[in-house]
């Protein structure tokens, strides 16, 4: 299956790709391609300029950057027409007296004008923060709240959740409001009103590197999400990573499925593929696996990148589906989120002709940290290897290194362009992510002698069983191999005499029911392919999975539900 794997994946590239990882890892410096983007004198740069304006000054500036679709309409912007209409919105802020580094959120479905908003703001020197249009009230209000933000971007529909707290957010100054019917009231403009009026040139604020960019909350166990602040030098390496691990080509037509309010929407649904000269394609509705091929085939997408739920959904709906389409567009296929199953590696080969290539990373971390590789060998399950410039290691709680195959903490040595500057106004919490010469991304994986990362899972996930150390991640991939299973989700549960055992809470596929006698199937059908000690004890058969938006099971969430214990921050919790 492996050399399949290579065969096919290197049969649909077409182009010859941009990164020889073992010629580039060998020596590599981020110095090294510093001239990949643009820096103003001084030093100085800002990432909505590298992003889109610079390429206006280029044979580029008439090329579709966004190709934006709705269910019921769609449009494009060419550079050219991002760069005007972002330098008006940045007039918009700073005819409001947004200044450098105020924190300027937005609360938007996937529409032009949270692309528009988000380069604006970061034109003006300001702070972005986005949020999932399906936020509460409460998580709005945590968001707008720690992070003293001076105004939003909304629309009026959205604008109803905010008013129920807004009397509970005094530096909320400005509530800027897209759409028709925008109410005359203290404090709130129109976001069409004002971009009419506001002028299409602009001075571009130039940044130093460190100046604060962006900012993402993330949900935490127990208390308030945390606030993740990048820096304007981020954008070297989510350039690079973009074009080293997505394999963008001038020819490509990028899909970027995941929503601005998670990293990867930001880092490579906006900057970094931008940065490039791609063109992306956005969709503002629903998953639906029609909608979706369809859209492969109407932009003749040629690089996906997505998520494992998304693709595991896609798999459970069926191949009857996908045979309608015409995907012969797609050329590479990568996927972030959660670590991917082989099963969907293996479904990718057959039924599109392509492996899905697997990456790793966090929104601490900025950008793509570990990658499988256009020229590399995929290994099924693996996350791949480090990108050059970037020390991975696995070690012991101590910080000491452990031998080949050992599993321990996944850490990265400090240090590369994208890593996050701060966790707003939380010191403490920041520290606490370093020990000794180490980065800790709370992960626990293993490295095989080839180089090759392996995901075992949270470290506060891996389940203990009668002596042994199981991840969850390894029983789901099995379990999701059963014909019935649609998805997976796994923890571990008190136990007397084993310390904890393994229970399961499965998604079946369309047309199976549940039973005792399927339970009994499948804790079978793992037995033969795991451990003894790894099979699942106990099976609960449920309608979804807790996800967050970006597709993450919420495996916490499983155990406080099933333990009833207090299910902590649900703020970033699938609808």
């Amino acid at each position: 299956m492996k050399e399949e794997i290579v065969q096919k994946s290197m049969e649909k590239l077409r182009l010859k790709p941009n990164l020889d990882y073992d010629k580039v890892v060998k020596s590599f410096k981020w110095d090294d391609i510093k001239s990949e983007i643009e820096f103003f004198e001084k030093g100085k740069l800002n990432a909505a300029y590298n992003a889109v304006d610079r390429h206006v000054k280029t044979w580029r500036k008439n090329k579709v950057a966004l190709y934006w679709e709705s269910d019921n309409d769609s449009k494009k912007f060419t550079f050219s027409e991002l760069s005007i209409l972002s330098n008006k919105f940045a007039n918009v802020l700073k005819n409001l007296g947004v200044k450098k580094e105020d924190r300027v959120f937005i609360l938007l479905p996937r529409i032009p004008s949270l692309y528009i908003s988000f380069l604006g703001i970061l034109k003006v020197g300001a702070i972005a923060g986005t949020m999932f249009s399906a936020f509460g009230p409460s998580g709005i209000k945590d968001r707008l709240a720690d992070s003293t933000a001076k105004v939003l971007i909304t629309d009026p529909e959205l604008k109803k959740r905010v008013d129920e707290i807004r009397f509970e957010l005094p530096s909320l100054e400005t509530i800027i409001v897209v759409g028709d019917n925008v109410p005359k009231e203290k404090g709130v403009v129109s976001y069409n009103e004002e971009m009419n009026k506001a002028s299409r040139n602009f001075d571009i604020e130039k940044t130093d590197p460190e100046d604060f960019s962006f900012m993402l909350y993330t949900s935490g166990t127990t208390g308030k999400s945390k606030g993740i602040v990048h820096a304007h030098y981020s954008i070297l390496q989510q350039h690079i990573t973009a074009k080293w691990v997505l394999d963008l080509h001038e020819e490509d037509v990028m899909w970027c499925t995941a929503d601005p309010g998670w990293v990867t929407g930001i880092a490579y649904g906006i900057l970094g593929s931008w940065s490039n000269g791609a063109s992306l394609v956005v969709y503002e509705g629903r998953f639906d696996p029609a909608k979706w091929y369809s859209i492969l085939e109407k932009y003749n997408v040629s690089i996906w990148y997505s998520a494992p739920t998304a693709i595991r959904m896609l798999m459970a709906a069926g191949n009857d589906i996908l045979k309608k389409y015409d995907l012969s567009s797609l050329r590479y296929l990568c996927s972030v989120g959660e670590p991917l199953n082989p099963e969907a590696v293996k479904w990718s080969v057959e039924e599109l002709g392509l492996p899905f290539h697997d990456n790793y990373w966090q929104t601490e971390t900025g950008s793509i940290m570990v990658a499988n590789y256009p020229l590399m060998p995929i290994k099924p399950g693996s996350m791949g290897k480090p990108i050059p410039g970037v020390r991975v290691a696995i070690v012991d709680d101590a910080g000491k290194e452990l031998p080949i195959g050992k599993e321990g903490n996944l850490v990265i040595q400090p240090g590369w362009p994208s890593m996050m500057r701060q966790i707003w106004q939380n010191k403490e919490k920041y520290d606490s992510y370093f020990k000794g010469k180490w980065y800790f991304t709370g992960d626990r994986s293993s490295m095989d002698k080839d180089g090759y990362v392996w995901f075992v899972g949270r470290a506060d996930d891996v389940i203990k069983t009668a002596g042994e150390r199981v991840g969850p991640f390894e029983v789901e991939s099995v379990l999701i191999e059963h014909p019935a299973v649609a998805e997976a989700g796994v923890i571990g549960v008190p136990d007397e005499l084993r310390g904890e055992v393994i229970k399961a809470f499965l998604v079946l596929k369309p047309g199976n029911e549940p039973s005792e006698g399927l339970k009994e199937d499948i804790k079978k059908f793992v037995k033969t392919r795991l451990a003894g000690h790894a099979y699942p004890k106990d099976i609960d058969f449920i309608k979804t999975l807790p996800k967050t938006r970006s597709g993450k099971i919420m495996r916490r969430v499983l155990k406080a539900r099933e333990l009833g214990l207090p299910e902590g921050d649900l703020t970033t919790l699938e609808e």
